[in-house]
């Protein structure tokens, strides 16, 4: 529904409207119609691959702009709670007025399973502005390579079908892992992609069939795969996305020889190293509520509050939209990618990415 967002009449009547109840009422006439929350309704459903299914979307107008290779936060309510995580659209803005996002099931994952298996054509979800850094610049050139395991495909075939719009300005590889042919998403569209645009490359990486075809490729990646499947990484551009231990191995071997080396992993990698006198537990002062909580150490903040029943706001959960940051006035922190240590007061902290060393005091 198109509410006027300029204008005298606007400027008059918006003082007078309260959103929440507005929505209410026009959600009987169409769900994905809103005051200014940007939602946009399922209109088609595919299966992709195993356990992995594509949502094609009808947004609203309160929906932003995005860019390929980008992510958005997308909520819906599970089981009497609101939960967001983040995706990638795995289309190109094409003008039809359609996003599409491919989710993938996760063991456990409440939200993946629902988007998986209950949301239907009609259903409405809620999406936030589009966010992360993974994109290509407006004029495009030289040598690219993308590296994805996994997940990791959906913001690489954004910006692979941008780059075969523009007639495939650059010369492209992709690397593409999975642990069986049957997880293995947008295979045709790639394969008849390559077949289309010579300067594309594309090399399928299993890493759990026992039995390979002759197109695809076996084992994890390694320096010995770069190097016999890439060269020299010294003219090229390189984009990873995958399991966070998946990144990590690919920012050790690509990113001190890459021309340009970006990153982003879909998961937390593993707690780094802590100092042997790290206490187990640690006091936390959340501020703005006025509570004080005694939380584990070792953990994420955002996965230690949520398990104390706070749910402070959160998106990604990989430090990437800054939906989880907060200040923090006190205290001790570490970075669980890094293993950097933290001490400075006031300063700013994504609690998805941090756990705590010390007391706290954090302004939520």
């Amino acid at each position: 529904m198109a509410v006027p967002s300029q204008g005298s009449l606007s400027r008059l009547i918006t003082p007078l409207i309260d959103p929440a109840v507005f929505d209410f009422w026009v959600s009987y006439l169409n769900p994905a119609w809103s005051w200014d929350r940007p939602l946009a309704r399922v209109v088609a459903r595919q299966l992709q691959a195993k356990d992995t299914v594509t949502l094609v979307l009808k947004p609203n107008r309160h929906v932003g702009a995005f860019q390929p290779g980008q992510h958005v936060n997308v909520s819906a309510e599970v089981n009497g709670r609101r939960i967001t995580r983040s995706y990638s659209p795995s289309h190109v803005p094409n003008g039809k007025g359609r996003i599409a996002i491919t989710v993938k099931k996760v063991d456990g994952g409440l939200f993946s399973q629902h988007l998986c298996h209950d949301v239907q054509v009609g259903d409405v979800l809620e999406l936030g502005p589009a966010f992360g850094e993974m994109t290509l610049p407006e004029q495009p050139q030289g040598k690219w390579l993308l590296l994805a395991a996994g997940s990791g495909i959906t913001p690489m075939i954004s910006l692979i079908r941008a780059l075969a719009d523009m007639n495939m300005p650059v010369d492209l590889s992709l690397i593409y892992w999975a642990r069986t042919r049957a997880e293995l998403c947008f295979v045709q569209e790639l394969h008849a992609l390559a077949a289309r645009h010579p300067r594309f490359h594309l090399r399928l990486v299993l890493t759990r069939e026992p039995e390979r075809l002759v197109d695809e490729e076996q084992g994890r990646l390694s320096p010995e795969q770069l190097q016999s499947w890439v060269g020299d990484l010294s003219t090229h551009q390189v984009y990873a996305c995958g399991p966070a231990a998946f990144v990590k191995t690919a920012r050790e071997l690509a990113a001190p020889h890459a021309l340009r080396f970006h990153a982003e992993a879909f998961s937390l990698p593993a707690a780094p190293a802590t100092p042997e006198t790290l206490p187990q537990t640690v006091q936390v002062e959340l501020r703005a509520s006025g509570r004080t909580l005694t939380l584990p150490t070792g953990q994420s903040l955002l996965t230690a509050l949520e398990a104390q029943g706070i749910k402070p706001a959160s998106g990604c959960r990989m430090g990437i939209c800054n939906t989880c940051a907060c200040h923090k006035l006190a205290g001790t922190t570490q970075h669980l990618y890094t293993g950097d240590i933290d001490a400075q007061p006031a300063s700013a902290l994504r609690i998805c990415m941090s756990s705590a060393c010390s007391d706290l005091t954090l302004d939520l």
